[in-house]
């Protein structure tokens, strides 16, 4: 199995938000933290995955990081994916 991208998760203060989820996308969060415990051992909530997986995907997008540069908000729409 290919290495995942979320690895060990920190400890960090949370902030509580609610969130509707389709069943499809919580399905597949489940079987991500199901992969998570195989290949780490470390058994978690498929909710606490969600937080670095918004956090990698932010890092990564090239759009968002020159936004962030320049002080400017990222356009809406469609945006790169």
């Amino acid at each position: 199995m290919p290495k995942l991208r979320i690895g060990t998760l920190l400890d960090d203060k949370p902030v509580k938000i609610s969130i509707e989820l389709p069943a499809s996308v919580h399905r597949d969060l489940v079987a991500y933290a199901e992969a998570v415990a195989r290949e780490n051992g470390q058994r978690i909530d498929p909710g606490k995955l969600i937080a670095p997986m918004l956090a990698r995907f932010m890092a990564a997008d090239r759009g968002f990081a020159k936004a962030r540069r320049t002080g400017h908000s990222p356009r809406s729409g469609g945006g790169e994916g």
